[in-house]
């Protein structure tokens, strides 16, 4: 209990401070709600529609195929570091996986998933 002594008293401290500065602002903080002060903020912009209106579901296709893409985009940077260690194994190992993720990658285009258009019937 000797080495953690000081982290509970740390923990005790900025939980205090915390309460302290929440109770405060409440408080001594100035109470003028305006009609303007109590809308949702949209980044500048007046609020239009309902908050819990639904994406479509090509909005979350899209973010699944650019969260697969990047990560296999991430696997490429220790593997250019190791790639004069892996020579010409490495090179060809390195052109098929361009060319799976390139295939992917075709696929997903013929497909319509990127097309962010109307859709044409």
């Amino acid at each position: 209990m000797h080495g953690w002594l000081p982290i509970l008293i740390m923990l005790g401290f900025a939980t205090g401070f915390a309460a302290f500065n929440i109770g405060a602002s409440k408080l001594i903080g100035p109470k003028r709600p305006t009609p303007e002060k109590l809308a949702p903020y949209e980044c500048g912009m007046p609020p239009v529609g309902d908050a819990r209106e639904r994406h479509p579901v090509k909005f979350y296709l899209v973010a699944m195929i650019f969260l697969l893409f990047d990560i296999e985009v991430a696997f490429l940077y220790p593997w250019a570091m190791a790639l004069r260690d892996l020579r010409w194994t490495g090179f060809i190992q390195l052109v098929v996986f361009f060319a799976i993720l390139l295939t992917g990658y075709v696929y997903v285009w013929r497909k319509g998933v990127l097309d962010w258009g109307r859709d044409r019937e």
